[in-house]
């Protein structure tokens, strides 16, 4: 049985139109294929930042950590679990300021560990978690996305390209602060739909 991971981001929990884009995907793809699903919720998991003590744990071996370093590395380790078992990946979050919520770069420093997510070569760094689809499902108040403000879309895609995931597929809802906000998401519903069918 393949496994979705589905990520949110906002503070806005069910009521975040990207949670629910993210979610109504999710629903669609289980209701396709019979995925089991894994979620997390990064708004509520107070991930911590990167710090050199728990950087250099994660590169440590796991056989010859400390007891401080196995706790440190900990989350980074679950983290990654979630993301290797993962066939599918629905990463569901507003643009918050021009780019991604802070908990979602966290996460993204957290994940991204040298020979594991990725490695180092003579042609520079390689992505090891090549042959997933990842959706990404954005809600934004005014910033529209693919434009030249959209640094959260742009940066997430180079994100997880460098990770070895380069199909991802973008389904958005856009400038939603304006009149035609329901069309919008209707729209982005739409898309879902012909997604999922």
């Amino acid at each position: 049985m393949s496994n979705i991971l589905h990520i949110t981001a906002s503070i806005r929990g069910n009521e975040s139109i990207s949670t629910q884009l993210g979610k109504a995907l999710t629903d669609g793809l289980v209701a396709k294929s019979g995925a089991s699903v894994t979620h997390r919720d990064l708004a509520q998991n107070d991930l911590p930042y990167q710090s050199e003590e728990r950087f250099s744990a994660g590169l440590t071996e796991p056989g010859e950590r400390s007891g401080e370093q196995a706790e440190l590395a900990a989350i980074a380790d679950t983290l990654i679990a979630e993301l290797m078992t993962a066939d599918t990946i629905v990463i569901s979050s507003p643009i918050y300021n021009f780019g991604v919520p802070a908990s979602v770069k966290a996460w993204a420093d957290l994940v991204a560990r040298a020979g594991t997510t990725f490695k180092y070569t003579e042609n520079g760094p390689q992505g090891l978690l090549d042959g997933k689809k990842a959706y990404i499902t954005i809600a934004s108040g005014g910033t529209p996305v693919g434009s030249d403000m959209d640094f959260m879309s742009s940066w997430l895609k180079f994100f997880l390209g460098f990770l070895g995931i380069h199909d991802v597929a973008v389904i958005a809802a856009d400038g939603i602060m304006g009149t035609d906000a329901e069309s919008k998401i209707a729209a982005a519903h739409e898309k879902i739909t012909s997604i999922t069918a």
